[in-house]
């Protein structure tokens, strides 16, 4: 196991740059009381780790287990964009494999471009013909990567007009403690607007009172500038 560690660990190594390890840390957060603490970089772009993910996409579970409980950031993206990779062309059999060993692992998806390249082709796609308990589990975790998981992946039933688990942990995380959160049902939020405005702006104008201002920012991005002032009004 450790040689595919070491195998990957290098060949990320060849395409990471300076420039990016000294801004990583920081646009990742990873000071002391941080949400990424004491996280490493390597310093490598995503374009580049997804380049080395296609070069090993052959390798198994097991190892990619390993891979996840690296140190280094870029080798756990790497992990994960593997199995996205694997998940393109897998039957559900190997779909489910794979989506059980990611939920297996979160605590080692911890930050949010960890999540943000994974769980919707992992989960989401998974989960599509299924049901959904399993996100309102996760969006009831103490772990702040488990919330993230839960309406992330809800983009790939978005993707498939399918709006009402989206809404639902809206509601249930409307009053998360978190910022990322907020930005990530807002975000979610935006998406389904784009299937459905009036659903949206229906929601928005409900709820614009109690919800976070970062997260109605977000969900209304894609509105005009009169129907964002009007939704902004104390």
């Amino acid at each position: 196991m450790k040689a595919i560690t070491t195998r990957i660990t290098a060949a990320l190594n060849e395409r990471s740059s300076a420039e990016k390890r000294e801004i990583f840390p920081r646009f990742f957060k990873t000071g002391k009381g941080e949400y990424g603490e004491g996280d490493k970089f390597m310093g490598v772009t995503v374009p580049n780790v997804r380049a080395v993910a296609k070069l090993h996409k052959d390798i198994t579970h097991d190892e990619i287990k390993t891979l996840l409980t690296s140190e280094w950031h870029e080798v756990r993206l790497c992990a994960l964009l593997i199995m996205v990779e694997k998940c393109r062309k897998a039957d559900d059999n190997e779909r489910q494999k794979l989506f059980n060993l990611y939920l297996s692992q979160t605590r080692h998806i911890n930050n949010w471009d960890l999540v943000d390249l994974s769980a919707w082709r992992i989960v989401g796609v998974y989960l599509l013909d299924k049901s959904r308990e399993i996100l309102y589990k996760l969006a009831q975790s103490s772990l702040l990567w488990d919330n993230r998981i839960a309406i992330v992946s809800t983009f790939a039933f978005i993707r498939e007009s399918q709006l009402e688990d989206t809404y639902a942990l809206c509601d249930i995380m409307m009053q998360h403690p978190h910022d990322l959160m907020h930005k990530a049902c807002g975000w979610m939020l935006r998406e389904a607007g784009k299937r459905n405005p009036q659903r949206l702006y229906d929601y928005v104008a409900q709820h614009r009172h109690e919800m976070p201002r970062i997260m109605l920012r977000y969900a209304i991005e894609k509105f005009s500038p009169e129907e964002r002032k009007a939704l902004m009004k104390p």
